[in-house]
């Protein structure tokens, strides 16, 4: 079995190194992550052709084999598919990540991204998210608080959902997005099977210009945070936020037939028969 580890906050990340840590125990682990924060990047590539990217061993505590890639998550992925890092991997692991990805935040986050890419590669992949003291539910820790990161919670949890599906791996590759409460495994209230939530445990309210002094036309962007929001128990962020771990498979982008796009079409069918 082998193990492909990374991330979206960096190669340096200790969220990650004990993550990779904790795989041990499931197979070769190798470490392919960004070499710098692509927090949001979502399953981006980026422009290859102006990144021209590069690859660089490092060393992690505990790793053999570790890579920093001048590029997103979703990148390291596609070369790690593409065999730069030797043979084909078996089962993608992304995180731990400092800050639950929930609700919308799944469209953007790119430890979900890398997870989505190794499906796209026909490989499953475990999608790993922790929240953050004084954050909510949802969003990136600061430095000054990731102290408080009960990483090897996060691991722990991650290593037995790893463990029963390297198990019995599904011959269809999924996408398994875990959300662990940063708790000690014994505060932690059980687990949950969840849906994708919609509302945003904490959503940003507004967004002002103010002009920046000595550049004409030119706008610093002010945000500012809305009220916190009690999310229904049966959902990713809501069952996190209560304590428990969160457990959501992560379905694939599909046409949907359920839509009456009658007017859509009928518009295309005369601009095309005319």
């Amino acid at each position: 079995m082998r193990i492909l580890l990374t991330n979206d906050d960096g190669i340096d990340s200790l969220g990650l190194h004990v993550l990779a840590r904790a795989m041990r125990r499931h197979g070769d682990v190798v470490i392919a992550a960004p070499d710098s924060e692509y927090s949001g990047a979502g399953a981006a590539l980026g422009a290859l052709h102006l990144m021209q990217p590069e690859i660089h061993r490092v060393a992690v505590d505990g790793i053999d084999e570790a890579w920093a890639v001048t590029g997103p998550p979703a990148l390291c992925v596609m070369f790690s598919r593409l065999g730069a890092f030797g043979d084909p991997f078996d089962l993608v692991v992304s995180g731990v990540n400092p800050g639950a990805n929930v609700g919308r935040s799944v469209y953007h986050s790119g430890t979900i991204g890398a997870a989505l890419t190794a499906r796209n590669g026909l490989v499953s992949a475990v999608a790993v998210s922790q929240c953050v003291e004084g954050s909510g539910v949802e969003g990136q820790g600061a430095d000054e608080v990731l102290g408080a990161q009960r990483w090897e919670s996060a691991a722990a949890v991650a290593e037995v959902v790893v463990g029963a599906l390297v198990a019995n791996l599904p011959t269809a590759a999924v996408v398994v997005n875990l959300n662990v409460p940063n708790l000690a495994i014994e505060d932690m209230k059980g687990w949950r099977r969840t849906s994708v939530g919609i509302l945003p445990p904490r959503a940003l309210a507004s967004v002002v210009l103010e002009p920046k002094l000595g550049h004409e036309g030119a706008f610093k962007v002010r945000m500012a945070w809305g009220q916190a929001v009690d999310l229904p128990i049966e959902t990713d962020g809501g069952s996190v936020e209560s304590g428990e771990v969160s457990l959501t498979y992560l379905s694939r982008i599909t046409a949907d037939q359920n839509i009456d796009g009658v007017a859509v079409e009928e518009a295309l069918e005369a601009l095309l028969t005319r």
